[in-house]
C-alpha cells in the first residue's frame, strides 16, 4: 500500500477530490448526494424560518412552501452545477 501523500501527488485533485479512482457510478452518486443533502438542509431551515414567522403572528405562510420555492429549486441548482462538475472529475480520472 501506498502512503496517502503518494497517492494524492500521483493523481493529483481538484477543490480536495482525487481525480484517480472515480467511476461514472461515483460520480453520479456524489452528484446526486450532494442534491439531496441541499434539498434536505435548505428545507429544513425554511420551514423553521416559516415557524418563527408563524409563531409572531405574522400572516400565516403554508409549510409546503418550503418545499415548492426553497428546497426543490436550491436541490435542482446544486444538481445542475454538480453533475458537469463530478462529470470532468470522472473524465480526467480516466486518464
Amino acid at each position: 500500500m501506498q502512503p496517502e501523500e503518494n497517492r494524492h501527488a500521483e493523481g493529483g485533485t481538484v477543490l480536495g477530490f482525487p481525480l484517480k479512482g472515480f467511476g461514472l457510478f461515483t460520480s453520479l452518486l456524489l452528484a446526486f448526494a450532494a442534491a439531496f443533502f441541499t434539498f434536505f438542509a435548505t428545507t429544513a431551515v425554511a420551514i423553521f424560518t416559516l415557524l418563527a414567522w408563524n409563531g409572531l403572528g405574522r400572516h400565516a405562510v403554508s409549510y409546503a412552501a418550503s418545499y415548492r420555492y426553497v428546497g426543490f429549486p436550491a436541490g435542482l441548482l446544486v444538481l445542475v452545477v454538480a453533475l458537469p462538475v463530478f462529470a470532468v472529475l470522472w473524465v480526467k480520472g480516466k486518464d
